[in-house]
């Protein structure tokens, strides 16, 4: 096992010999006397008495974790580099996006999307971004860093002219020049830069509402203009619920949702509101450039019409806010929240599962666990007691967001407890979504890329499977995939649930949490890769033939073409059985090659005399 600081390093040996622990802490012993000169080499690290207080494996867990405050695995660095260099200089990793024509010109492609389970969410902008004007080109400059760090998908904030400067209470939706966020132009720019980066965009879409443009001959705000020189989303009073709140004067059918109460809510049973709104989103994807959706408010419409508008919009990522109160007994969080994350679970399958959703159930209980009752991290059944228990590959966890943070701080992760939520969720199944305001303004960025390099280098993602080791009032451990063991909680003595130094190396530790990697080599895979031929049938239909056994053999003989010794060369050189002859069989099929030509060549020219 080795201990790395800067560029300094040294393996600390198996301590098993009579005397153990104590003929190594030996003032004599090399390994000992590097120890020290280690620690004095990082800053401000200092080892006391306390630290050699215990059996070998305490002891060395106690060093670590004091090591490991001031520096990381040097691997992850190295990784960190290399992602540097590649966004930073042109080489053969370089991201390439074949250019396409959308927004009427030619513009970077769309990239490949994350993989279903591989999705890792950046929410672009707070509640204050706005007021930066342009916020897309402040964030344009900010691109390079997001993708080195492993994002797939930003999340940019409501693009269409707002009655407010945050864009929540949207009026004109095809005007994108009055946002207060930027103009229809800088926006291009933003996407463009991302695309070209492979990352993807994700729009937040607000329709469970709309502002009126102007009154109706009653006071009524409820007459509608889409911002387009034709009748495009042009609306009056039959496009809002008729039992609305807000005094819209709705003529509609009746809600399929919870009002809002700050705008008039839209009848998404009408069948005009339905197409426009696809024509709408599908604008915003082909001439705008957006790939994905957030859909803002979605309690306030049934989970059938966010199917119908993703089925036919066709989003590389969906995910829906579906904000709802958690148990409560007698003012303090309820120990069972079963039925908080049944109703996720309900308008996700209300969906069709078109859509994942913010695990708000995740946020609650974590945010009350790290406040000294981390049992809540365990429901009955030993699993994870949010959304991801049940639903991993459709839950986005997030620690806050524009509304429970920023400055409205509605429901507020524990300021000094953020880093310990990045480490729960980056470290578990489910989506994870990071705060623009922790990673740019807190910072926390080097901490959560290195938590996010982990995920990487180690495949955890929305599948990954969970097992829970503890999970008591000061200590919380799991073992994630057999791949990571993360430790959270103020306890130091973990007792039997430090994991065993000849197999697990500390990678990242800090204030109450720590984590190990497996160092175990993947098992080998013994099975032999035989690739399946193509037959052709007596139609000219191509089917793929039964996969060769390990113990089948070929032989080339002389009465085989060209194209079939070829195939054979480069398809199952392995099972040739005269290999000795392969070198001939080449120089043979050469020369025909050869003659081939020349009697093509020659009977052309008597064709031309």
């Amino acid at each position: 096992m080795t201990i790395q600081c800067i560029s300094i390093s040294f393996s600390v040996p198996s301590v098993s010999k009579p005397g153990g622990l104590q003929a190594w802490k030996g003032s004599k012993h090399k390994d000992w006397q590097l120890l020290r000169l280690r620690a004095k080499a990082c800053d401000k690290l200092q080892l006391t008495s306390a630290h050699w207080v215990g059996d070998r494996n305490t002891c060395l867990f106690k060093i670590w974790s004091k090591i490991s405050t001031h520096t990381i695995r040097s691997s992850v660095l190295v990784s960190a580099k290399k992602d540097a260099e590649r966004f930073h200089h042109h080489s053969e990793n370089e991201v390439h996006v074949r250019p396409e024509i959308h927004g009427r010109k030619t513009r970077p492609g769309r990239p490949e999307p994350a993989s279903p389970p591989d999705h890792i969410l950046f929410q672009g902008f707070n509640w204050e971004s706005h007021s930066k004007h342009s916020w897309y080109t402040d964030l344009k400059g900010k691109v390079c860093d997001l993708a080195i760090a492993g994002i797939t998908d930003v999340w940019l904030p409501p693009p269409s002219q707002s009655v407010d400067k945050q864009g929540y209470l949207p009026s004109q939706l095809y005007n994108l020049d009055q946002s207060f966020y930027g103009n229809e132009t800088e926006l291009k720019d933003l996407i463009d830069e991302l695309h070209e980066h492979g990352i993807c965009c994700i729009a937040d879409i607000v329709i469970n509402h709309r502002s009126g443009w102007r009154q109706d001959s009653a006071g009524h705000w409820n007459i509608f203009e889409g911002g387009t020189p034709d009748k495009r989303l042009d609306w009056g009073p039959w496009a809002v619920v008729d039992n609305d709140i807000y005094d819209s004067g709705g003529k509609g059918h009746h809600d399929s949702g919870e009002s809002y109460g700050a705008a008039p809510d839209l009848d998404h049973t009408s069948k005009q509101v339905q197409d426009e709104l696809t024509d709408w989103l599908n604008w915003l994807k082909a001439e705008i450039g957006f790939d994905g959706w957030r859909f803002d408010f979605v309690k306030g419409y049934a989970p059938t019409y966010t199917q119908l508008y993703c089925e036919r919009t066709n989003p590389t990522f969906a995910v829906g806010e579906l904000w709802t109160s958690l148990s409560y007994v007698n003012g303090r969080l309820a120990g069972n929240q079963n039925f908080h994350r049944q109703q996720l679970c309900d308008w996700i399958d209300g969906t069709n599962a078109c859509s994942c959703a913010f695990d708000f159930t995740t946020k609650g209980i974590l945010q009350a666990a790290l406040q000294g009752e981390h049992w809540r991290l365990r429901d009955d059944h030993g699993k994870p007691s949010g959304l991801i228990g049940w639903y991993p590959q459709k839950a986005v966890t997030f620690v806050d967001n524009h509304d429970t943070g920023s400055t409205q701080r509605h429901w507020n992760f524990p300021d000094e407890k953020v880093l310990l939520g990045y480490v729960y969720i980056i470290t578990h199944p489910g989506m994870p979504c990071v705060f623009y305001d922790h990673y740019f303004y807190w910072g926390l960025k080097e901490q959560i890329k290195n938590l996010l390099e982990l995920r990487k280098v180690h495949h955890i993602n929305a599948n990954s499977k969970v097992t829970i080791q503890a999970a008591e009032s000061d200590i919380y451990v799991a073992n994630i995939n057999d791949q990571l063991i993360v430790k959270i909680g103020p306890r130091f003595e973990m007792g039997p649930f430090l994991p065993d130094l000849e197999v697990w190396t500390m990678v990242l530790s800090g204030s109450d949490f720590a984590i190990w990697e497996n160092t175990r080599p993947p098992p080998i895979d013994t099975t032999p890769e035989v690739a399946p031929f193509e037959q052709i049938t007596d139609v000219g239909v191509k089917i793929a033939a039964e996969v060769p056994s390990p113990n089948v053999h070929l032989k080339i003989t002389e009465n085989m073409s060209c194209e079939t010794i070829n195939r054979i060369l480069e398809e199952a050189p392995d099972l040739v059985e005269n290999s000795s002859e392969i070198n001939q069989s080449k120089r043979e099929c050469i020369r025909r090659n050869f003659d081939d030509a020349k009697d093509t060549a020659k009977g052309k020219k008597i064709d031309e005399e």
